[in-house]
This record gives structure tokens, C-alpha cells and sequence, in this order.
């Protein structure tokens, strides 16, 4: 089995996202950029389960520009076998590529491929879209599983994936491949790469791509009109007492009849 690994190069989770002075985007110049937590997720599992010898080859692949290549050697660094860089400079937080595109681009590299798994993360956390999973599934015409908690290699040679819903969980044999699975938090916990992994991430092969010459449409299908930063939350205050606290909720805050 080969695996395929989509990871995003992101805002760094610890850093605070401010909009530029035209409103038009969060400023990413000078800020800490970092491997999408839920990607992470993701490359964590496709190297479990090489571990556990139910893959042969795990691959991963970015979209971005070239300072992309330190989050896939991130990955590589984690495990994964080689990597592929789509090579854009074209910004990947929805501000211009967004998820139908990426979908189509990662459409190109499964089949070249010819990969039997393909995860990713359930969202990056700069958009927060959630579509490139399913739209990739659609497009593969294959099967899929989204916001995976748990995913064990059955009998037959199948999958089985244990998903997050909204009212608890649900799960999904996957007896036919190639197959989309996106990850969600509680799938596992990632592993730190030591220092002999990073020095041999770097030996490891990274094949490049250009986005503008995979023969997909890029241009956005949706334009941002602003961006802005929520107000302030008020501060605070606290209570003697219960009965005060209902008093507040019901004749200041008016939320409790």
C-alpha cells in the first residue's frame, strides 16, 4: 500500500493572526509559519501504519511556495518516505488558492502516483474550510471517511475508521482503495522528531511540481471582500452568589428569562 499525505504550511498555532492595513488579509510577513497540526495528525498515522507493515511507501505533498519545502521536510523528518512540493506563490489560506484547486492538484499527484490511501487533515487552521478531503474523494470517485478518530487495518485487507459526529461517533469499513481519509484530533498523538530524523529529511528525494503547469484552474472561485479582527471581549466580573449571578444574567445580560 502506498500512502499519500497531504501536509499545509499554516500560521504557527502560538502566534497571534493580525489583519494587514488594507483589511484585505492576515499579515503572514515575519511570522512563524509551521506544519498544520491536523496535517501533522495525519503523517503521524500514514507512519504508524508503515510501522505496523499494512503500507509499503508513505508520500507526502505540500502546495506553496518555497520556503513550503521546510514543512515537508517537517514531514519527512517525522517519517515519510519522500516528498512532493507543488511549487505556487500563490497564498494557500484561501486568500487565492483555495480548497476546489487544491483538490484538483492533489487529484494529479494520487493518480500519478498511483496511491492506494490518501490522508490528510480534517482542516488547516487558517481557513478552517474542511472541503479538500471530500472534494478529492468526489473527484477519485473512491471512497471515503472524514474526521477520523481511529483508523485499524481489518482482516480482509480493508480499513476500519472510527469517525467523530454530532452525536458521538460512527464507524466505516473501507474494503475498496483507493480511499480519502481526513483526520481529526483524537486519531493519535504526534511524535517529535529527533535530531538523526531531521538530518536524514534532508537527504530524503522531494520531486517538484509547478501548480501552473499541472493543467488545473487556479483562480479562486470566491473573492474575500474584508478582513477584519473581532472586537475586544469585556472583561470579566465575579459573583458573591448564585442568586446574584441569575439576577445579573436575567436584568443586565437579558439572556435568561
Amino acid at each position: 500500500m502506498r500512502i499519500l499525505v497531504g501536509v499545509k504550511r499554516v500560521l504557527d498555532y502560538n502566534v497571534r493572526a493580525r489583519v494587514n492595513a488594507e483589511k484585505t488579509a492576515v499579515d503572514l510577513s515575519n511570522v512563524k509559519m509551521s506544519l498544520n497540526p491536523f496535517c501533522e495528525i495525519a503523517v503521524e498515522e500514514a507512519v504508524r501504519l508503515k510501522e505496523a507493515k499494512k503500507a509499503d511507501e508513505v508520500v507526502a505533498v505540500t502546495i506553496g511556495p518555497k520556503k513550503a519545502n521546510e514543512t515537508l521536510r517537517s514531514a519527512l523528518a517525522m517519517g515519510a518516505d519522500r516528498g512532493v512540493h507543488i511549487m505556487t506563490d500563490l497564498r494557500t489560506d484561501y486568500m487565492q488558492l483555495q480548497p476546489l484547486a487544491v483538490a484538483k492538484l492533489l487529484q494529479k499527484v494520487t493518480e500519478k502516483e498511483k496511491a492506494d490511501l490518501v490522508l490528510v487533515g480534517k482542516q488547516g487552521i487558517d481557513s478552517d474550510c474542511g472541503q479538500v478531503g471530500p472534494m478529492l474523494a468526489g473527484m477519485l470517485n473512491c471512497a471515503q471517511a472524514t474526521y477520523a478518530a481511529k483508523i485499524e487495518p481489518s482482516g480482509d485487507g480493508g480499513l476500519t475508521v472510527e469517525r467523530e459526529t454530532d452525536s458521538g461517533t460512527e464507524t466505516i469499513e473501507l474494503t475498496s482503495f483507493p480511499a480519502v481519509v481526513s483526520c481529526d484530533l483524537r486519531l493519535n498523538e504526534p511524535r517529535y522528531a529527533n535530531i538523526k530524523s531531521i538530518m536524514m529529511a534532508k537527504k530524503k528525494k522531494v520531486e517538484v511540481l509547478k501548480a501552473e503547469e499541472m493543467g488545473v484552474d487556479l483562480e479562486p472561485m470566491t473573492e474575500v471582500l474584508e478582513v477584519y479582527e473581532p472586537p475586544p471581549r469585556k472583561e470579566g466580573i465575579k459573583v458573591a452568589s448564585v442568586d446574584e449571578l441569575v439576577d445579573k444574567l436575567r436584568n443586565e445580560a437579558a439572556v435568561i428569562p
